[in-house]
């Protein structure tokens, strides 16, 4: 059987004039006269069966039934008044945060952000771009999307999408003073080089690209070098140069227009991919997989339209 509960407004006055130890101060901390606050000091008294407070010389003195139930009581309002806060506030929404690389985010999970809204409106993503390693720690994310191996220590991973890098320009590049056709014509044009840390060993850089290509009059170490690949595809669409690019993270601007790949067999397969990674740990929350399926469909559509460009 429950306990009954003695009144909750006698209770309250009780608490306040035991932290002031004067019925006035609690009378103007609850908005009520001082003979209000006695009147249910006196009812709580009768309740219990004692009194609570003795008048001293020195003041108001709590009886000792009073300084053991004070912090109890105390303790049991604040937990009320934070309850009653919780329930006052409106639902809050569904929240997934996601770290991803800022190449990734910028070039291809940005553009289809509206899908995913659309279907999801009552989820919402926090989006930390960062290079830094795979951290689950003290609920900085749910989970992550990384370029690389695979091989994760502590962690599961997905591969989510494959790469490949090739030669990309704006289309102003293909029809100017030195048209490009075939590779040779690069020797004319500046090369813009993707010098982000991915750490991957099977990237080709230009000097390996040019040399599979047999053309021998062109120099692979002039021109710009980008520490992000969104920013070396940026310098490629406002025509600074021809970029040896992601496919991924360049496949917006190839579909759009904004580039061009020149060369029908310019890409070149790379051993690293795009991973989804999870902590081993824990399962990921209904809101964190409902993004992580959302990604996998949009990594086949992405798939199923490589061909077309």
């Amino acid at each position: 059987m429950a306990r009954p509960l003695l009144p909750l407004n006698a209770l309250r006055a009780f608490e306040s004039a035991a932290r002031h130890l004067n019925f006035s101060r609690a009378a103007e901390e609850l908005s009520v006269t001082p003979g209000a606050v006695s009147q249910q000091i006196r009812l709580l008294e009768d309740m219990v069966g004692g009194p609570l407070f003795r008048r001293e010389a020195r003041g108001l003195q709590l009886t000792e039934l009073a300084r053991s139930a004070a912090p109890l009581l105390r303790e049991g309002l604040e937990r009320l008044m934070d309850a009653s806060a919780l329930l006052r506030e409106p639902p809050r929404r569904r929240e997934v945060s996601i770290s991803v690389t800022p190449s990734f985010a910028s070039k291809w999970l940005m553009p289809r952000m509206d899908d995913f809204h659309a279907a999801h409106p009552d989820i919402e993503l926090w989006i930390s771009a960062d290079m830094e390693p795979v951290s689950f720690g003290e609920g900085k994310a749910d989970l992550a999307v990384r370029y690389g191996p695979g091989d994760y220590l502590g962690h599961v991973s997905e591969r989510l999408l494959t790469e490949t890098v090739l030669p990309v320009c704006a289309p102003s590049l293909m029809r100017g003073a030195h048209p490009i056709h075939v590779p040779a014509d690069l020797a004319r044009h500046v090369l813009l080089h993707d010098m982000s840390e991915d750490g991957d060993p099977s990237r080709p850089d230009w000097a390996m690209w040019l040399k599979a290509r047999r053309v021998r009059h062109a120099d692979p170490r002039r021109g710009s070098r980008f520490n992000h690949s969104g920013l070396l595809i940026e310098a490629a669409a406002a025509g600074r140069g021809v970029a040896l690019a992601k496919r991924t993270l360049a496949q917006a601007d190839l579909a759009s227009g904004r580039l061009v790949a020149p060369f029908a067999d310019g890409s070149e397969a790379v051993g690293f991919a795009y991973h989804v990674v999870l902590p081993r740990d824990r399962p990921p929350s209904p809101s964190a997989g409902a993004f992580i399926a959302w990604l996998k469909r949009q990594a086949v559509h992405h798939d199923n339209n490589m061909d077309q460009l």
